[in-house]
């Protein structure tokens, strides 16, 4: 069964460390449903690693589904294909566009687990695009008993719905079927201006394009703003990537001026107005990801859309007054709502506001000040980044909470993929 006995597991920040008794790489549904019955508990599921919060810690088992790959079959006609949970984004989209399908959208980070991406509501940005579970439309799942259950959204719609955005709680979700468009091209264009500009009209210009988004740079008065369109333009070459440089000269920058915060912000709002636009043309799964070499940690908050001006306002002026030291740009998206009972999106259009820290540094100090702001205008936070609530804070933000739980206890009885965390996390006695 490619059993690792006693190996060491970190995710990709190296902010979670597990010394788990069994890493378990099952090769079919026969020995996963083996593995779910007698392996050690708590069982929990690892993908890539690209999770900050504790949710694949485990002292028992953690499995891994990465035989779980690839493209099972497919649609032509209807335009969905039933693939492994295990695949990593990145390859799914080159599997995808080979049969002419594609995904309508997609985060900035590609190397995830499909399923982890769905079990943490992954998601891009787009006031009508949803997260990667509103493509859901089948799935198989291995329950806390070893069962192999089916479910379907013409059949099965509550289960769906309560299971969509699942943190590996309710079972191994080994296969899924997904609703997918055809291959498309998009032109991207990238600019800077100054953040007061953007947020004076936060809502038309979120809504301007069919994906837009913007990071905020520290102490630069400017904000970088993103736009994605669907195009019939020819495809071009896309600009080299140099983030993982500008982060570096934003460190340096923040070590050598800290204590003269007005060149600092007069060095590097000069510098970010100043930046060539960028203009071009890719087929989709060139355009959205990109590569992300400077390990940080993250929390992340999903709010009302109609809150996110002001809550950046807020996040804004507690890092420049309290925080200098950071020096990792502030994330904005929206995000379209839909009917999945754990998703943070679940019946309301959202503005998410995402917070980076260097992974080499105590993140916790500025991440708790933040999540006061956060909290305080009905956030809720991403179920894969830092955040410090439990149980009973979120209860009250999930209408469909106490039914998600009856679902969960059907398909785990036993708590076999209950770990301390998830216990906490979701009120769980064990």
């Amino acid at each position: 069964m490619n059993i690792a006995i006693g190996n060491d597991w970190q995710n990709w920040s190296g902010s979670v460390t597990a010394q788990p008794q069994l890493i378990s790489h099952p090769k079919h549904l026969d020995q996963l449903s083996t593995t779910i019955k007698s392996a050690p508990g708590p069982i929990r599921i690892a993908g890539t690693g690209h999770s900050f919060t504790p949710l694949v810690k485990s002292q028992g088992t953690i499995l891994s589904l990465d035989y779980f790959s690839g493209i099972v079959s497919h649609d032509s006609d209807k335009l969905q294909a039933r693939i492994g949970a295990g695949t990593k984004i990145g390859a799914l989209t080159r599997l995808l566009y080979d049969i002419n399908q594609a995904l309508p959208n997609m985060g900035d980070i590609d190397k995830q687990a499909f399923g982890g991406g769905l079990g943490t509501a992954t998601h891009g940005s787009g006031v009508t695009l949803g997260a990667y579970h509103t493509q859901l439309t089948a799935m198989q799942i291995v329950d806390g008993q070893g069962k192999i259950r089916e479910f379907d959204r013409a059949t099965d719609s509550d289960a769906m719905d309560a299971m969509g955005a699942s943190l590996g709680a309710f079972g191994a979700i080994t296969e899924v079927t997904i609703q997918n468009m055809a291959n498309y091209r998009l032109r991207r264009r990238r600019w800077a201006e100054p953040v007061k500009d953007v947020l004076d009209q936060f809502d038309k210009r979120m809504a301007a394009h069919r994906s837009a988004e913007f990071y905020y740079i520290p102490f630069s008065g400017q904000a970088l703003f993103l736009a994605s369109d669907i195009t019939e333009a020819p495809a071009g070459t896309r600009p080299p990537t140099e983030d993982d440089d500008a982060l570096g000269t934003l460190r340096k920058l923040r070590t050598c001026l800290q204590r003269f915060p007005w060149l600092r912000r007069k060095l590097i709002g000069s510098a970010i107005a100043r930046l060539p636009k960028e203009d071009y043309v890719g087929e989709w799964l060139n355009v959205y990801a990109s590569e992300r070499n400077v390990k940080f940690n993250e929390m992340e908050y999903h709010l009302p859309f109609e809150e996110g001006a002001a809550v950046l306002h807020q996040i804004i002026r507690l890092l420049e007054e309290k925080f200098p030291h950071v020096y990792f740009p502030i994330e904005v998206r929206v995000v379209a709502p839909d009917n999945i009972w754990l998703s943070p999106f679940y019946k309301r259009a959202s503005c998410s506001i995402a917070i980076h820290h260097d992974a080499r540094e105590d993140p916790q100090p500025y991440f708790k000040a933040a999540e006061t702001i956060f909290r305080a205008h009905g956030g809720r936070p991403h179920w894969g980044k830092m955040h410090n609530l439990k149980a009973k804070e979120l209860s009250a933000l999930y209408p469909r909470w106490a039914d998600a739980m009856a679902v969960r206890r059907d398909m785990d009885p036993g708590n076999r993929f209950v770990s301390p965390y998830l216990a906490d996390l979701l009120g769980i006695d064990l």
